[in-house]
């Protein structure tokens, strides 16, 4: 099994019935080291997914009195690709130790600016 960070739509269930056709079990968990910022998406098919034209990013800033809350998923192998399928290519999924002290992938800004 793996673990996914969601800090933003894919802690929806319509997102998470249509990537991966359930609802996903979380627990809400931290993540630090980042700050949340805004980018706009331009696939339709995530739009219409998320029911969002904006969806929150991660992007790194070092300070680990940063935090960013969400939840962790338990996932399978393949679900974790479908959820990169999901992600635009802004993103790109990293590993990372969330505040509880899982090992976790989640989504950050590929662009160190934005």
């Amino acid at each position: 099994m793996e673990y996914i960070f969601s800090y933003g739509t894919l802690q929806k269930d319509n997102v998470q019935l249509d990537s991966f056709g359930r609802l996903l079990n979380g627990k809400k968990d931290l993540i630090t080291g980042y700050k949340l910022k805004k980018i706009e998406i331009k696939d339709l098919t995530v739009i219409n997914s998320s029911k969002e034209r904006f969806h929150p990013i991660l992007i790194f800033s070092g300070d680990l009195s940063d935090e960013v809350k969400g939840t962790v998923y338990e996932i399978s192998s393949a679900e974790l690709l479908k959820a990169d399928d999901y992600e635009v290519d802004d993103y790109k999924r990293v590993e990372t130790i969330l505040k509880s002290g899982k090992k976790s992938w989640v989504y950050i800004s590929k662009s160190k600016s934005i």
